[in-house]
């Protein structure tokens, strides 16, 4: 099953790069050009130059001589010893403070089809050429694959809490109030306690699904062009690992705005619902977060219909059976999903939103902010939208373990792991 490994990390040697708040930023997929300018303003040497290039006539080739200038300068430095990595994140969510922790480690990359390492959503094809192309010019993970795994027992949660009793070796809090904490390991009865944890264990992709596609294509060009053989670091590619069921794991939902939809019409939305939905009328939004997490709770399909000025409508499915004859040749897991049946009933049967439409959000667009999904209507940016409650985390499971992809935003695990605290140098053993 799942094979992981401790590596010499490459981190920051703060002494001569500078602090770790200035150093480290969000995921390259959710950084604006504003934001990247900024962080190179604050410190010309923040990851963000490796991890999102923009410079030079061959961004990666630049990313490459930059990173090789830090390394010799000593910018970037490389553990020791090979080292396990424990990484835990502080935050709000919900009105809560809560924290999730887990351990960053080498992972061997396996096809999808060995059913060791399971995907749930669908890649797009533009992200995985620019992440391969970088691949090819650093041979370097600058962020980590984020991934769960199942422990009944909570064993491996158990061990890194008591080896991260102590003062955290790197620690830094962010613009957006999360604080980050590192802890090395590299007492080798303790790794590879921790390795063995993990050997009958499968690993479910939460979120960086276009890297981890992107690492079975790196490790197969390498082979194919003789720079690797099996087994070799190409093989293995960093990430984060931590306990499907930690109880600070927060999944937001991802909200669906309409546009440029023509002949768009509420009243011709709503006749087409009462077919499948009980239908409820609302004139202000102050409780609709309640009322969706009340149907949540109870296990409803219910999804929040707005259409402006305060006006929404509460969709709950009457009988989750239609499923199984609308998508008859997919799992009862993808067949119950919110996602599934507001696509498959809302979106694609009455608004005529097709599959490529939504993938390539021709008349869709997405967005984790309940707030922007009411103020875009409002504004009349968007002619409506539905706002949806979390995928639960155990759906992610079942959908994975059916060896089926959710569809495109699906989900938004939360906070993101923050890039450059360690990084993953393929080529140093």
């Amino acid at each position: 099953m799942a094979e992981i490994k401790a590596f010499r990390g490459m981190r920051y040697n703060t002494e001569r790069a500078g602090r770790l708040d200035e150093l480290c930023c969000p995921p390259y997929d959710i950084i604006s050009e504003k934001e990247r300018k900024s962080y190179l303003a604050q410190n010309k040497y923040n990851v963000i130059r490796l991890e999102l290039p923009k410079e030079g006539d061959n961004v990666y080739t630049t990313a490459g001589e930059v990173l090789d200038r830090w390394r010799e300068k000593g910018i970037l430095i490389h553990e020791d010893k090979p080292a396990i990595y424990i990484y835990e994140e502080e935050f709000n969510a919900y009105n809560t403070r809560r924290s999730i922790k887990g351990i960053i480690a080498r992972v061997k990359v396996e096809e999808f089809s060995k059913g060791v390492i399971l995907p749930h959503e669908f890649t797009l094809s533009k992200a995985k050429a620019d992440r391969f192309n970088l691949m090819k010019a650093t041979n370097c993970n600058f962020s980590q694959i984020y991934a769960l795994y199942m422990d009944e027992e909570h064993t491996t949660l158990s061990t890194i809490d008591e080896l991260s009793k102590r003062k955290p070796n790197a620690k830094f809090t962010d613009g957006d109030k999360v604080t980050h904490k590192l802890w090395i390991i590299t007492d080798e009865k303790a790794i590879a306690k921790l390795c063995a944890d993990f050997t009958d264990r499968k690993l479910y992709i939460a979120d960086g699904h276009h890297r981890y596609e992107t690492a079975l294509n790196y490790r197969n060009y390498c082979r194919e062009n003789g720079i690797s053989k099996e087994g070799d670091a190409q093989d293995y590619q960093m990430m984060f690992l931590m306990d499907m069921e930690h109880p600070g794991l927060v999944v937001f939902p991802t909200h669906r705005l309409v546009r440029d939809l023509p002949k768009f019409d509420r009243d011709k939305l709503l006749d087409g619902c009462e077919e499948y939905f009980d239908i409820k009328a609302f004139d202000s939004v102050s409780h609709m977060n309640e009322l969706l997490h009340s149907e949540y709770k109870k296990g409803s399909k219910s999804f929040g219909f707005y259409c402006g000025k305060g006006e929404w409508y509460l969709l709950t499915l009457k009988d989750i059976d239609v499923m199984k004859k609308e998508l008859p040749d997919l799992s009862e897991a993808s067949q119950q999903l919110d996602v599934s049946v507001l696509h498959t009933l809302i979106l694609e049967k009455i608004l005529g939103i097709d599959k490529e439409n939504m993938a390539a959000q021709i008349n869709l667009t997405y967005t984790k902010f309940y707030e922007e999904a009411i103020m875009g209507v409002d504004k009349g940016e968007f002619q409506c939208s539905f706002i949806l409650n979390p995928t639960r985390v155990t759906e992610i499971r079942d959908v994975a373990a059916a060896g089926e992809k959710m569809p495109q935003k699906s989900t938004y695990f939360y906070p993101k792991m923050t890039t450059g605290m360690v990084m993953n140098d393929i080529g140093v053993e």
